[in-house]
């Protein structure tokens, strides 16, 4: 039987000739390899993967921009300035009573205890920070290190009435290259034991500083420390990260360069100023007596002093070196490096680089609003990942302590708790004051909120005036014409309106 043909009537079989490969259009040109998108290096590991090798690199290179960059430096010092600011982010105990009211005398009870726990003496097991300091230094640090380790130290231990003290370690005290799987099922990851189901149970924290000059490589001793024991302060960008990276990693190289091609433009600017030359034999039978020494014709000249002509020896001629420098397209190149720079580190490009060349208001403005945006997302991350976690830790051990004098049974209404960031005024005060009041006057807004905004306290604020006319009235002083006068103000002028 024949059986038909499976290339059909007018079709021969195929040959063995080689046919071009066929290569698919992706549908994302950035996933299509070609001679652009050659040098895009691309991972495939977890966060981990990537990090855990070239994280002490990075800690260092971001300590090392601390130290000799300066836009590093103004970077950390607006950071903590705007995040932390000069009285640091404040408690507000808000525990009601049954009757829904604040809980005034209670409230005022912890928030006082709270500020003693914060001295010096008390806050840190050394006792050589306060609280404000300590918050200071560790927005600093995470931002520069990429994390920080916090122990909580409970008991008579921590050697104050509150039994609650502070034990700062630097990042470096947990060993990234410390990985192992234990019989029991856990796992040591960069020095943290994790359960199968990757919650933290213990921190092998090394007992002594690897860079210390007295520390012993041979024989690394570690302490293993409860996690409740820990905080651990990172910003979270992938889920599959289990250590901080520093913040300054993504303008690290730019900030670098820049700082190296200022270094060499100042060497070649003063260069310039000088003017120093070389010297060219015109005739080759001259033979001076040696560079620096006076000849029959005149001496070489090794130094260059404003003012000064001399005379060139017999047989020589001077050729000037002038390099030409500041180079004119210096400043623009500094700029666009700075922009780059700035939006690594989510900061305005005039704020970090001292610019306020050709800002108007509508600019200055709109960069300080941004800024301050990041600003806030940092205090709620500090205030939800550090601060809310040592207030509940202090609480339960200072309510069984007579530097506490409340029931421990109240505890959980004790955690009620509001946190006061520092706030800021706008930069056109007027305007500001202006529109808050309308929008208190139209109902859109409260004072409370506005107060707050400035980082101010409402209650606070009113407690203070309230003393302010107490003790006008006592000296025959009376300063209600200021009500009206704020009353009678006009309306804000426009907010977009540019002002050199």
């Amino acid at each position: 039987m024949k059986l038909p043909s499976l290339f059909g009537r007018n079709q021969t079989p195929p040959t063995n000739r080689r046919t071009p490969p066929r290569f698919s259009k992706r549908a994302y040109d950035a996933a299509t390899k070609d001679r652009q998108t050659f040098s895009w290096e691309l991972s495939h590991k977890n966060a981990d993967g990537e990090i855990r090798m070239v994280l002490p690199i990075l800690r260092n290179a971001s300590r090392e921009l601390e130290r000799n960059d300066g836009y590093a430096r103004s970077y950390l010092g607006r950071l903590t300035r705007n995040v932390v600011g000069p009285k640091g982010i404040l408690l507000q105990a808000r525990s009601k009573g049954l009757d829904g009211e604040l809980d005034k005398a209670d409230n005022a009870a912890i928030e006082k205890a709270y500020k003693k726990w914060g001295n010096k003496k008390n806050c840190t097991v050394a006792g050589t920070l306060s609280w404000l300091s300590v918050q200071q230094a560790l927005i600093r640090t995470v931002a520069r290190d990429g994390e920080a380790i916090i122990r909580m130290i409970k008991g008579k231990g921590a050697g104050n009435p509150f039994h609650f003290a502070l034990q700062i370690f630097e990042a470096d005290h947990l060993d990234e290259t410390y990985c192992e799987d234990l019989r029991n099922g856990n796992r040591i990851w960069m020095g943290v034991e994790y359960n199968s189901y990757g919650k933290p149970l213990f921190y092998h924290l090394l007992a002594q500083h690897p860079g210390a000059d007295t520390y012993n490589r041979g024989g690394r001793r570690y302490i293993k420390i409860p996690a409740e024991e820990i905080l651990h302060p990172f910003v979270v960008e992938r889920f599959s990260q289990s250590r901080g990276v520093p913040w300054m990693t993504a303008a690290a190289k730019k900030l670098h360069m820049l700082s190296a091609y200022e270094r060499a433009e100042l060497v070649a600017a003063r260069t310039a100023a000088i003017k120093m030359g070389f010297y060219e034999a015109t005739d080759p039978e001259a033979m001076p007596d040696g560079f620096g020494q006076a000849a029959d014709e005149g001496e070489f000249i090794d130094r260059a002093e404003e003012g000064t002509f001399e005379i060139v020896p017999q047989g020589y001629s001077l050729k000037t070196f002038d390099p030409q420098h500041p180079n004119s397209a210096f400043p623009d190149f500094r700029k666009s490096m700075l922009r780059g720079a700035s939006a690594g580190l989510q900061v305005s490009y005039n704020g970090l680089g001292a610019d306020l060349e050709n800002v108007n208001y509508s600019s200055l403005r709109q960069g300080a609003l941004d800024e301050r945006d990041e600003w806030r997302l940092l205090q709620h991350w500090m205030i939800e990942n550090v601060h809310q976690e040592i207030y509940e830790n202090w609480l339960s051990m200072a309510l069984l302590t007579p530097a506490l004098p409340l029931p421990f049974s109240k505890f959980e209404k004790f955690l009620e708790v509001e946190w006061q960031p520092r706030g800021w005024s706008w930069v056109d005060p007027l305007k500001e004051v202006q529109a808050g009041l309308m929008a208190v006057n139209g109902g859109i807004e409260t004072l409370r909120n506005i107060v707050a905004e400035r980082g101010g306290d409402l209650e606070e604020n009113f407690k203070i005036t309230k003393a302010d006319n107490d003790l006008a009235k006592s000296y025959g002083l009376n300063f209600d014409e200021r009500k009206a006068d704020a009353k009678g103000s006009g309306p804000p002028g426009k907010p977009d309106q540019d002002e050199d």
